[in-house]
């Protein structure tokens, strides 16, 4: 989501959680940071049918839901949308309970009760290790730079070469690649010919 007012990516996250004064406290103190939107469930179920509309980039889950086994859920959740970043959240942990857990590919481990800080530092850490909060464009130009870096890479290419061949500069290509600058169709143009291929076949690569 992005915050048209900021022109910044807003990260989305979801809180799966049974406790009413927690997910409470979870969407004031988040949306109070400024960077997140949040949305909260107190049933599985609402959740999952949320989630057919949007998916967050975070959920946050309780692993001990009375009736509804976390360790269910998450297993649901990963099973359709394997690189969605999980933090696990509960106030029974055992070492059992984080090997298991982690078995299934979350990100972190939260025990409650957590402090801010423990928080902020769990999410920081997502967001760097998984990418988000990024706008659109980022994204794209992190994404198509890396790609022509790859493509270079696989050639035995230097900048130098490059730039020889596309009669680009090579301060231009190293922006490109490092996703400071987005080429114009011009440059772009000018790549793809050189590694031989269309436009299309390298946006497509991306998969943005």
């Amino acid at each position: 989501m992005t915050d048209v007012l900021t022109n910044t990516a807003l990260v989305d996250i979801a809180v799966l959680d049974d406790d009413p004064d927690f997910r409470t406290y979870l969407e004031d103190t988040l949306k109070d940071e400024g960077q997140y939107s949040v949305r909260t469930f107190a049933k599985p179920e609402e959740f999952f049918a949320d989630l057919e509309q949007r998916v967050p980039d975070i959920l946050l889950l309780d692993m001990k839901m009375g009736e509804f086994p976390g360790e269910k859920v998450l297993e649901q959740v990963l099973a359709s949308y394997p690189a969605l970043c999980v933090i696990v959240a509960t106030g029974y942990p055992s070492l059992e309970d984080m090997r298991a857990t982690f078995k299934l590919r979350v990100f972190d481990y939260l025990s409650k009760p957590f402090s801010l800080a423990q928080l902020r530092q769990t999410l920081s850490n997502a967001i760097e290790k998984f990418g988000l909060g990024r706008t659109m464009p980022d994204r794209l130009r992190e994404r198509l730079g890396h790609r022509v870096k790859l493509l270079r890479v696989e050639r035995d290419w230097s900048l130098k070469d490059l730039a020889a061949i596309t009669r680009l500069s090579v301060s231009q290509i190293s922006s490109i690649e490092r996703g400071a600058n987005m080429p114009s169709v011009e440059s772009l143009l000018a790549i793809c010919k050189a590694f031989d291929k269309r436009p299309s076949e390298v946006l497509a690569s991306i998969d943005f």
